[in-house]
């Protein structure tokens, strides 16, 4: 009976401690840790509700871009870190859940390694080519691409990513060949899209809007079930002859699966207060993503189903990095 007492206080006692914790947490700054480097999608959407969270916590939330491996350098960097929610990724699809089948070693698990905090946003990736390239709709595209096969370049951020799977998918489902040149994140390859050293490209919405408004670039399509708002001129791979294509990207928040559920409720809590908020809302809609309000348990479960979803796509089309 005394060991069995010593217990139940042994556990009130950390319970305690842990929900003090909790309510003094944070008292020092907070690190996003952005799988990509600085200017693509990830960093476009984080930057601003990491303003919007140092305002509210009173510390600051500093952006580490940790780039590399499709981001899972990044991923693994938080799976091991302190689960103190001192660090916290700012994961997204391909990450968190197209790594874990994609990769051969991607070094961590994404189910079992992460705690799913909040979803920030669902975004469109936009079908884009260069001027250079004589196609100006999708039907164009597929065209040129079945007359000269493997002379279009497509560009990625790098391998595994949302934007590289979007492609080998359309790819596939267009029978056509297109060269897969993958960079080291969004800026190294607009650089190169942008100078016409490729000249194709399904990338995520945030950093190509402000090219496509400026003529750099050409939209020919949207990945969306349904036309976004900021590209509502642009149809969707399903209206341009593609049947049943959608590939969006989602964005949220991930921590050390041992970090404290208090915590994690905290930040849940704060994070949704900021989304709620018109400005952000306007923010990422002018980017070509939504807000998506869920519950921490139905964005485990979002996670979960698309791990499953893309493994037997990964499958399909035989992908594999070692």
């Amino acid at each position: 009976m005394r060991t069995a007492r010593n217990l139940v206080a042994a556990l009130l006692a950390t319970a305690v401690t842990t929900i003090a914790s909790a309510q003094n947490w944070p008292n020092k700054p907070v690190k996003f840790v952005i799988p990509f480097p600085p200017g693509g999608g990830t960093d476009i959407l984080a930057r601003p509700l990491a303003q919007k969270l140092t305002e509210k916590w009173g510390q600051p939330v500093i952006i580490d871009n940790r780039g590399g491996a499709g981001g899972t350098i990044a991923a693994k960097q938080v799976a091991t870190a302190d689960p103190d929610g001192y660090t916290i990724l700012f994961g997204l699809l391909g990450v968190n859940a197209i790594a874990q089948s994609l990769y051969a070693n991607p070094g961590f698990d994404s189910t079992k390694d992460f705690a799913s905090i909040v979803m920030v946003a669902n975004t469109t990736n936009l079908l884009v080519v260069h001027p250079s390239v004589p196609a100006n709709s999708v039907a164009e595209l597929i065209a040129l691409a079945k007359k000269e096969p493997g002379k279009l370049n497509y560009a990625s951020p790098g391998n595994g990513t949302p934007s590289h799977l979007a492609t080998e998918i359309f790819k596939k489902m267009a029978g056509v060949d297109i060269t897969h040149v993958p960079y080291k994140g969004s800026g190294p390859a607009m650089t190169d899209m942008l100078a016409g050293n490729v000249q194709v490209w399904i990338a995520n919405a945030p950093p190509v809007l402000p090219h496509i408004k400026s003529g750099k670039l050409r939209a020919l399509a949207s990945t969306s079930a349904k036309r976004p708002p900021s590209a509502l001129e642009v149809p969707t791979l399903d209206e341009a002859g593609l049947k049943g294509y959608e590939a969006d990207t989602w964005f949220g928040l991930f921590a050390p699966r041992a970090t404290p559920k208090p915590i994690l409720d905290k930040i849940y809590a704060d994070v949704t207060e900021i989304l709620k908020s018109k400005e952000i809302q306007d923010f990422y809609a002018q980017q070509g993503g939504e807000v998506i309000l869920m519950t921490q348990e139905e964005f485990t479960k979002r996670v979960a189903a698309d791990v499953a979803k893309w493994k037997a796509l990964i499958s399909d089309l035989k992908l594999r990095i070692e």
